[in-house]
């Protein structure tokens, strides 16, 4: 059975519409409702939507724009909400089948890898949270895909994604340093390689500048897309801090957020007295912030805490979700813990290529990963650790967990 499966020519239709029977079911199932930060992301998509204010300026609010477009056409509500995750899904695995068809494989691997992202239990459960991880990883994936075809102006539409992302993720605009370091040591050509990334960020930046304008207007001072930067750096770099993780701000000692300059600033004020603080402390506790930055990383890779966003309002009985809790994690790292260790070999690899000067060529696919993963992996080192935050990067996972698998069967024969 699996084998006909595996060899039916209707094998990726097959299954997406097993993927997405999976996500719609478990929506139908298991009701989501609303908390946290997904319950201010819809609060602003419904403002947005009735033609209020657009959110103030403390945190990045681009999946609640594109949300709030749906339920201006559609109307509001959390299920419309749900089954806009699922075109996204969709949108995913399209992306991803279609970056997979780009790439120099043989037809088993590549069907057993898009099968390993489509049932990934990540892409099947966020379906019915309203986090942003969705929209960001189909922009992602869209870039991906962008950025491996041969099109003329493909680096003019990464820089308009790259924007469309930045107002989801702030940091996303680095990415164009990520395209910088790809094309530079993959070519060897500085200024082609620079001229390409400039190309991105100008365009980003374009895309990005009427919100700039409309914070800075707004707070009478230059400001970014967002003003929550500082207070994530700074609840997350501090001696009270002890896993890497989301604490109360008021919990930090001596918290600066109980002085009278801090209470009489506005939010452009307060993020960069947070920012301040926070590298001060990194300063004076280097050791401490290293630590700090690699529980952050175990948090983001190795704990699946994202599952139980699921439970939320639900009425689920605790045993149920401990059972989906210890499952999540059993299956994420099964397939994220030897990715990670074929990642850190191909990085090895690949700095041995730069700093030797090797003749063998480099894959440009897997340069690309390499990068991906180190970018997001330097950002959550320094800032905060959640298992959501590793959403984006399942693709990049699963292509590498299959290749460590095989590599490891391939030596074993050869024993």
């Amino acid at each position: 059975m699996i084998k006909k499966y595996l060899q039916s020519e209707n094998y990726y239709k097959i299954t997406i519409i097993l993927g997405i029977f999976l996500s719609i079911l478990w929506i139908a199932l298991v009701n989501t409702k609303l908390e946290s930060d997904f319950k201010y992301y819809y609060e602003i998509a419904t403002d947005i939507a009735n033609g209020l204010t657009w959110g103030d300026t403390y945190t990045s609010i681009g999946y609640s724009i594109v949300l709030g477009g749906i339920f201006k056409l559609f109307g509001a509500s959390l299920l419309k909400a749900k089954m806009f995750n699922i075109i996204l899904t969709f949108i995913c695995y399209v992306c991803f089948l279609k970056i997979l068809k780009k790439l120099d494989i043989n037809e088993k691997d590549r069907r057993i890898i898009f099968a390993l992202f489509v049932f990934f239990p990540n892409n099947i459960f966020y379906n019915s949270i309203l986090a942003t991880e969705i929209l960001f990883t189909a922009i992602l994936l869209a870039t991906t895909l962008i950025y491996f075809s041969k099109w003329k102006y493909k680096y003019v539409l990464i820089g308009i994604l790259c924007g469309l992302n930045t107002m989801i993720k702030p940091f996303f605009l680095v990415f164009f340093f990520a395209i910088f370091l790809i094309e530079f040591i993959m070519n060897k050509k500085f200024f082609k390689a620079l001229v390409n990334s400039l190309i991105v960020l100008i365009i980003a930046s374009l895309v990005i500048s009427p919100w700039i304008y409309r914070n800075t207007k707004m707070m009478g001072q230059r400001t970014f897309v967002s003003n929550n930067g500082g207070i994530v750096l700074y609840i997350n770099n501090n001696s009270e801090n002890k896993f890497g993780r989301w604490m109360p701000v008021e919990n930090v000692k001596n918290s600066i957020v109980k002085t009278k300059e801090y209470k009489e600033a506005n939010a452009t004020e307060k993020n960069k007295m947070l920012t301040k603080a926070a590298k001060n402390w990194i300063k004076t506790h280097p050791i401490r912030f290293v630590e700090l930055g690699f529980e952050r990383l175990l948090n983001n890779y190795c704990l699946g805490d994202d599952i139980l966003y699921v439970a939320y309002g639900t009425g689920m009985k605790t045993y149920v979700i401990v059972i989906l809790f210890i499952l999540a994690n059993v299956i994420r790292n099964i397939i994220f813990i030897p990715a990670i260790i074929y990642i850190l070999k191909k990085g090895f690899s690949i700095l041995k290529h730069i700093v030797k000067r090797k003749n063998y060529e480099l894959d440009k696919f897997e340069l690309y990963n390499v990068v991906l993963f180190f970018m997001f992996s330097s950002i959550y080192f320094l800032t905060e650790g959640q298992g959501r935050y590793a959403f984006p990067e399942i693709f990049i996972m699963v292509y590498y967990f299959y290749y460590f698998m095989k590599e490891r069967k391939m030596l074993q024969k050869t024993k």
